[in-house]
């Protein structure tokens, strides 16, 4: 028998810090304390090789329940489509005009932290309504 397996989700960015705070701000999740010994991330950064400063930023589900997401720093831009697509589960068991309501709410909150709206999906016979988006680096994502 299988067992359930951890597992992080890694985003490859530009501005890693930037790009995680941003999440941080969609998922509820929080950045993590520094590591032991450094009173500030900051502090953290500083102590390291001019080159290793703000390769990398990380933040968590405060719950211990979601998966932790990794942002580590690439020298390539995003070129076409990401590969990763989160979900955003904002209006689960919400139909119709309730559930698109709660798309618009929170599509307004997102873009006043940076994100874009691409454009809405409205329900048809097989799926809800959903917002597609971008994140502050261009990586879509979808309200669901």
């Amino acid at each position: 028998m299988s067992s359930i397996k951890q597992f992080q989700v890694t985003f490859d960015c530009a501005e890693p810090e930037r790009v995680a705070r941003f999440w941080c701000e969609v998922l509820g999740y929080v950045v993590p304390p520094p590591p032991e010994g450094f009173a500030t991330w900051d502090d953290y950064n500083r102590s390291l090789a001019p080159e290793q400063r703000d390769s990398w930023f990380v933040c968590i589900d405060p719950s211990g329940v979601g998966p932790r997401l990794y942002f580590q720093r690439v020298p390539e831009g995003k070129v076409v489509k990401n590969r990763v697509h989160l979900d955003v589960r904002v209006g689960t068991g919400l139909v119709g005009e309730e559930r698109l309501a709660t798309l618009e709410a929170e599509c307004a909150r997102l873009i006043a932290l940076g994100a874009v709206r691409v454009r809405l999906l409205l329900a048809d016979e097989d799926n809800e309504s959903c917002m597609v988006m971008q994140d502050v680096e261009g990586n879509e994502f979808c309200l669901d």
